[in-house]
């Protein structure tokens, strides 16, 4: 389970107050199938709502601990029947880790624009 901070996960909440619910857990519980949608939303979104569906109160806690154990996410909020899940993902860390290419400039829309480009670039060396 990752630990994230409070200013984090005050950042969180507010990302995925707009967020509909992407996977439904109800009468069979937690099965393998549902684990592996969660994993699957997770990595494409790092940041899930679920919604739970006639599971009672001391039963979603336990839940809720064994999704984030599992899966090795942290919990952002719990609400009622509606949690609230965030794991990073980790093509996105490598992805910034990584330098930024240059873009190729587009090519000029008419003579005048070529004609500037041109002159820029001798008077650059």
């Amino acid at each position: 389970m990752i630990e994230i901070s409070p200013t984090e996960r005050r950042a969180l909440r507010a990302a995925a107050h707009h967020l509909k619910p992407v996977v439904s857990i109800s009468q069979k519980g937690l099965t393998s199938s549902v684990l592996a949608e969660i994993d699957r939303s997770l990595k494409a979104h790092e940041l899930i709502k679920l919604r739970l569906y006639g599971i009672e109160r001391d039963d979603r806690e336990a839940l809720l601990a064994e999704i984030c154990g599992t899966l090795s996410c942290a919990e952002v909020q719990h609400i009622g029947n509606l949690l609230v899940l965030w794991r990073e993902n980790p093509k996105d860390a490598a992805a910034e880790s990584a330098p930024a290419r240059r873009r190729k400039s587009a090519p000029p829309a008419n003579k005048k624009q070529a004609a500037a480009r041109t002159e820029t670039r001798n008077r650059r060396g």
